[in-house]
């Protein structure tokens, strides 16, 4: 955000993310300081792959300020602030051409696609040809022959864009030309990326070498490279490695916990509270294949996390099973959850920091850390933060259903009634 705002407007800026991401942004982007508008936020009903969320973005940034230039990027990538000068500066190469922008290849990376740049242009190159992510040989290959490394990062026009959609992928054009509700729209659209949808079809793309620095953050072992190192060599998150005779590895568990890792080099391990992963670091890329398996099973484990944003806040499920359900709630200073009861359940609540005013069937109370309270079943009640410093309680649900969808909501800030 704070890297496109060096080119653009905060009125400007599109981003394009799901339901359950949706309170995540907003999160961070007050925690920034900044408040991007609220129909900038583009909701997708569904995961379909970059070229129907770009489309999505296009669409908007089109309906809202008309034929202009429009700079793509994953949220995800480090780039040095000083690249989004260059970046700007292709809006008149956009003008004529699909751009990509390219890196310059540190090593023969197996984890990213390639691009073959051609002729010259004004300010890039004509791009001759993508290439998929290589085994190790072909990577070599491609660094001989001159290739970049293909960042996912993008400038276009909304008339070429457009046009060259049109072209090679016209039942996503014809679905975001419709009348119809995005839900409709998106439940037409294949999953495709842009770059099998229209870029390697496309005559019309030209490339921008960036000479910065720049990691996609695609996998563990990106994450590996990019982290702070301790004097082992090993890079550890949130837990104490107390390691012997290894080195080059990635260590994520939870806070406080003793790790140790003996005789053991180049490797990933991410222990959270449902999933424990461990793999060489250069098979990171494979982590994809079990994400797609746990789906292919309807497992929710793949599709939910332990830690939950909501406009108000978050919460983190610390235990759970069919009858009660354990949560970390954190509220944001001067913030309110909805005005709700539940069929099924009822909670105690217990505060860790801060002041909680609660209210149970219109009466209201303050509460106070280490005070608690207890909601019963079909009982309305609200918790709110009144203080300018965040609000942390326990909360304890029991009953014969702890979904998350056994709520009656009658008033809210957020528009959820």
């Amino acid at each position: 955000m704070l890297r496109c705002l060096k080119i653009s407007l905060l009125s400007e800026i599109f981003v394009v993310t799901n339901e359950a991401q949706k309170f995540f942004i907003t999160g961070q982007t007050e925690e920034l300081e900044i408040e991007i508008p609220k129909e900038n936020i583009l909701i997708e009903p569904a995961g379909k792959n970059t070229l129907p969320a770009i489309c999505f973005g296009m669409h908007e940034v089109e309906k809202k300020f008309g034929t202009c230039a429009v700079a793509v990027f994953p949220s995800d990538h480090i780039l040095d602030m000083e690249a989004m000068n260059t970046i700007a500066g292709t809006e008149k190469l956009a003008g004529e051409y699909l751009v990509t922008f390219g890196i310059t290849p540190a090593s023969p990376h197996t984890g990213y696609g390639y691009i073959k740049p051609g002729k010259q242009l004004e300010n890039g190159q004509k791009v001759l040809e993508f290439r998929e992510k290589p085994k190790l040989a072909e990577a070599k290959k491609y660094l001989e022959d001159g290739c970049l490394w293909n960042s996912g990062m993008f400038m276009f026009s909304t008339k070429v864009f457009f046009e060259e959609l049109k072209t090679h992928a016209l039942g996503i054009f014809a679905a975001f030309s419709s009348d119809k509700d995005i839900r409709q729209i998106y439940t037409e659209l294949p999953s495709i990326s842009i770059d099998y949808g229209i870029m390697e079809k496309s005559d019309r793309v030209a490339v921008v070498r960036l000479g910065y620095k720049w990691s996609d953050l695609g996998d563990f072992d990106s994450m590996y490279v990019e982290s702070e190192k301790n004097q082992i060599g090993n890079a550890t998150y949130n837990c104490d490695d107390i390691s012997m005779n290894s080195t080059a590895n990635l260590i994520y568990s939870k806070q406080d916990k003793v790790v140790s890792l003996i005789d053991v080099n180049d490797m990933v391990v991410v222990d959270t509270p449902d999933a424990l992963l461990v793999c060489p670091r250069k098979s990171c890329q494979k982590v994809k294949e079990i994400v797609a398996r746990l789906k292919e099973n309807k497992d929710e484990r793949a599709l939910f996390h332990q830690t939950v944003y909501r406009p108000w806040g978050s919460y983190t499920i610390l235990e759970h099973s069919k009858g009660h359900k354990i949560k970390n709630i954190r509220v944001t200073p001067e913030k309110k959850l909805s005005l709700q009861l539940h069929e099924h359940r009822s909670e105690h609540w217990v505060v860790v920091k801060g002041t909680a005013l609660v209210q149970v069937d219109g009466e209201e109370y303050y509460l106070q850390e280490g005070e608690s309270t207890f909601i019963k079943p079909k009982t309305k009640h609200r918790l709110s933060n009144p203080e300018n410093i965040p609000l942390e309680i326990i909360e304890v649900q029991l009953g014969d259903y702890v979904g998350e969808d056994d709520i009656v909501r009658f008033e809210d800030e957020f528009g959820r009634v």
